[in-house]
């Protein structure tokens, strides 16, 4: 049963299944940029019982990402702040699209 649990946790997009290493090796950049981006606070990575920064899926997404503005000349804090808007902007039309379907709902004439 604990294999069970185990594989299910692979397939959740926060489960901070990956080290720092292999993280790194998977973007094809450095642990300094990984540290970088934390220290940028871009990504939080969390710690293992033994304090060693563990990445999920989620947040390789975000780094490779920043990864990409900084192989096209954009400073590293620059391109962590671009992620960031482009997150709070992706929010707000996820929330601005929801109201719509909300009130449309609540009032089907208006929407006519």
């Amino acid at each position: 049963m604990t294999a069970d649990v185990s594989l299910s946790r692979l397939d959740d997009d926060d489960y901070p299944a990956y080290t720092m290493g292999r993280a790194a090796e998977m973007l094809g950049t450095s642990q300094n940029f990984l540290r970088a981006i934390g220290e940028a606070r871009l990504i939080t990575p969390l710690r293992s019982p033994g304090g060693h920064r563990r990445y999920s899926r989620y947040q390789l997404r975000i780094a490779a990402r920043a990864r990409e503005l900084v192989d096209q000349g954009t400073p590293i804090e620059a391109a962590c702040r671009i992620i960031i808007l482009e997150d709070q902007l992706e929010e707000a039309q996820r929330i601005n699209a929801e109201h719509r379907r909300t009130a449309g709902s609540a009032n089907p004439t208006a929407a006519a």
